[in-house]
């Protein structure tokens, strides 16, 4: 009897060995995915040795500057349908962050918040940018309220879109979507590490829409394809394991930003609660909530026209309003 459960044993672990290697999957190379996904707007910035980052520079040199900040394993993409609708009024630079996109790895033990915050201050002072309207979305917008926190004299305005960073009660953590169920588990992390992610990275996204048909194929293959890029599975994971400085958010700290903030949230956001949404729009004060009905986890992909709407409303009366002229005295005389 023994014998014949180690059979079945040995047999099973030699299918599961088999199918891992028929689904592993290698790197593909930077010089192969900036072929696919670079284009003429695309630039480099240098960051040390080999080490470069990638971003797009769009826009009126001497208009103000706003910096997009794309969320965990996406790319600077994401904003593509807002870059369009604000490039010719406002100087716009999006940027992957290190381990995403076309940019390389810098520390890849060190992949994480501060580190984004650091990469943002720095790709920022090479542009020669003193200030700006830093926008995140997702891990972005963790990203831009600890940068807010860090830097607030370079500032003009900040906008959390479906930002992350409050702590997740254990029912809205159970409803998380798998993908993020599974990559929170050590040896579920370690097995699939090197395996065809395309699959639950389909998934994945549709979690992260409520209209399907914004899901396509090459949407799906872009996310899959970078995040075979060199070191960024890797990164990924060290992101996941969440040690490398991440802070969480808490009323008290975000007490701190007084600069003119904008949130955007959409209401049926499977991965950013709506509630903590609010939660940041009470600990920022002054600060601007915009529900989307309807409307998941990326608003300027889903609801790209009032979202770009709110923000350009936000930009015009709150952060770059034109300065209200001189009153006149009594005798017309200013």
């Amino acid at each position: 009897m023994l014998r014949r459960l180690m059979a079945i044993f040995v047999t099973v672990a030699i299918i599961l060995g088999a199918g891992w290697f028929v689904m592993r999957r290698s790197d593909i190379g930077y010089d192969r995915l900036e072929s696919m996904y670079a284009n003429t707007d695309s630039w480099f910035m240098p960051m040390g040795g080999d080490m470069r980052v990638h971003y797009r520079d769009l826009g009126p040199r001497n208009a103000p500057v706003l910096v997009l900040v794309h969320g965990f394993s996406a790319s600077l993409h994401t904003w593509e349908p807002w870059v369009q609708g604000l490039r010719k009024d406002y100087r716009v630079v999006s940027l992957d962050l290190p381990g995403h996109g076309l940019s390389r790895c810098l520390d890849v033990s060190e992949t994480g918040i501060p580190q984004f915050v650091d990469t943002i201050d720095h790709v920022t002072r090479e542009l020669g940018i003193a200030h700006f309207t830093l926008v995140g979305s997702s891990m972005g917008g963790h990203t831009a309220w600890n940068y807010a926190l860090a830097h607030p004299d370079r500032l003009d305005g900040l906008v959390l879109v479906d930002a992350s960073g409050w702590p997740k009660s254990e029912e809205e953590a159970d409803a998380s979507p798998l993908v993020f169920k599974l990559l929170a588990n050590p040896l579920a992390r370690s097995v699939m590490k090197d395996l065809d992610m395309t699959g639950m990275i389909r998934g994945g996204l549709e979690d992260s829409f409520v209209d399907q048909a914004l899901v396509t194929e090459e949407m799906v293959q872009r996310y899959a394809a970078l995040g075979r890029a060199p070191c960024h599975r890797e990164a990924i994971l060290n992101l996941m394991t969440g040690r490398n400085g991440r802070t969480e958010a808490n009323a008290g700290a975000l007490a701190a930003i007084t600069v003119p903030t904008l949130i955007l949230q959409g209401e049926q956001d499977n991965l950013v609660p709506a509630s903590h949404a609010e939660k940041f729009n009470e600990a920022i004060a002054g600060s601007t909530l915009k529900l989307y009905a309807n409307v998941g986890h990326l608003p300027q992909e889903e609801a790209t026209d009032q979202s770009l709407a709110d923000m350009r409303y936000f930009l015009e009366t709150q952060v770059y309003a034109p300065a209200e002229p001189p009153e006149e005295d009594e005798a017309g005389v200013n």
